[in-house]
């Protein structure tokens, strides 16, 4: 909601103050048409030279983050703490039952409790992956700590190729509105034998081009690539809290030492307090116990 309140402010602030400024309105409309195809369509043009099919897709899709913001909230790293709790808990009691939800988690009666957890493919995985390490034994803290690491850095660059993409876009729109611009001067000189008042328009509209490269790079686009940026880093946040306690947990922690080790590297704007961990894992254990 702030994205596009932020957006009607910029839009509102820079059109409000040229006309406020005595500037003339139709002068931009007229030309604007003609040269944002001009400068959007060879900046679309030039990012799928750049990019793939898959690039093109990843980054379009997360523009939808500028407005959305991050996608888990702070009851998703409670559930998660909630989660892990009853899978490292059945682990340390009866490594075989464990085996049954790390080897089916679609299935599996405990993960379906947390319907979003179960549902993103990374975040189960992850925590699978890493149990079923252990029950193979590979369970040196330091090792499984480094193979997170990687993974979480690997993923974490991949995530962040919109970003990129956008800030690639960004740096090059004033350059294309340049472009634009020189075009309108190429079409105002082939009228020069036109009155001042007609070649004033001709050249005002050429200069159309560039206040709307500039405009769209550090007004729209630049600040898009840096709001994308930072949903993703924050995404990443629920992964490293899994990575905390799933390392805690090799270290023969007890269940509930290990997901207060998460809590507390949980960021303090999501973090849950002790209390709400505390009421939550109750409703945890009387469900087991049912």
């Amino acid at each position: 909601m702030i994205g596009l309140i932020g957006i009607i402010f910029i839009f509102v602030t820079v059109i409000g103050g040229y006309v406020l400024a005595g500037g003339k309105l139709p002068i931009i409309l007229n030309a604007l048409p003609n040269e944002a195809i001009i400068i959007l369509g060879a900046a679309l043009g030039s990012f799928a030279v750049s990019s793939d099919f898959s690039g093109f897709k990843h980054t379009f899709k997360d523009l939808g983050k500028v407005f959305t913001g991050s996608k888990w909230k702070q009851s998703d790293y409670l559930d998660v703490l909630c989660l892990l709790f009853e899978l490292i808990r059945l682990g340390k009691q009866n490594p075989m039952a464990l085996e049954e939800h790390v080897e089916g988690a679609e299935d599996s009666a405990i993960f379906s409790k947390f319907p979003k957890l179960q549902s993103d493919d990374e975040t189960r995985n992850l925590i699978c992956d890493t149990l079923r390490s252990a029950l193979m034994n590979y369970d040196d803290p330091n090792q499984v700590e480094e193979v997170l690491d990687k993974r979480m850095e690997r993923n974490l660059s991949h995530a962040l190729h919109s970003s990129h993409a956008l800030q690639s876009i960004a740096d090059g729109l004033p350059a294309l509105g340049i472009v634009a611009a020189v075009l309108g001067i190429i079409k105002t000189m082939a009228s020069i034998d036109q009155p001042p008042e007609i070649l004033g328009e001709l050249i005002g509209g050429a200069l159309v081009g560039t206040f709307f490269g500039v405009f769209m790079a550090y007004g729209l686009v630049g600040p898009f690539a840096i709001k994308v940026k930072s949903v993703v880093e924050e995404d990443q946040y629920l992964h490293q809290l899994v990575r905390e306690v799933l390392v805690a947990n090799l270290h023969n922690h007890a269940a509930n030492i290990c997901i207060e080790v998460g809590r507390q590297n949980t960021p303090s704007h999501l973090r849950p307090s002790f209390a709400e961990l505390e009421e939550a894992l109750k409703e945890v254990k009387q469900g087991i116990a049912a």
